[in-house]
This record gives structure tokens, sequence and C-alpha cells, in this order.
């Protein structure tokens, strides 16, 4: 079907949809959209994940300090150029 045969058949069924409505059940709809309560699945609790994720975290806790003082005085060089 090309897309001019395409819409004017999705207008017609929905035409029929909207003024030609058929009988609806609403109690049934009222207890569907009601419901009780939601019963919510248990989920098994997070695995516990070691404290140090970071294989390096260490060095960086024993480097870091360094690594800065480093940087400083490099700083302090170009300044002074």
């Amino acid at each position: 079907m090309g897309r001019g045969r395409q819409k004017a058949k999705q207008t017609k069924v929905a035409r029929e949809l909207k003024y030609h409505s058929s009988d609806i059940d609403v109690t049934a709809l009222q207890r569907e959209l009601g419901g009780g309560p939601v019963r919510q699945p248990v989920s098994p609790p997070p695995p516990v994940e070691e404290e140090e994720d970071d294989p390096y975290a260490a060095y960086a806790a024993r480097y870091g300090a360094l690594d800065d003082d480093d940087e400083s005085d490099q700083l302090a060089t170009r300044r002074r150029a």
C-alpha cells in the first residue's frame, strides 16, 4: 500500500474507534486500573565490595604528596625563567 492508502485506512480505523465505541466492561477496567497492593520482587542485597577498588590507590596515597611537590618546583622554575 502506498502512503495515501495507508493513511486513509488509519484514519478510517481511528474514526471507527472514536465514534463507534464498543461495550466496555467498566468494572473490569476499574479492577485493572485500581489494582491492589503492588508486589515488588525482593532483590538480593548488592555484593559487598572490597574497600580498595583501585589497585594504585596505595601508591597514590604514598607518593601523591611527592608529585605535588615536584609540580610546584617546576612552576617556580618556570616563573624564574
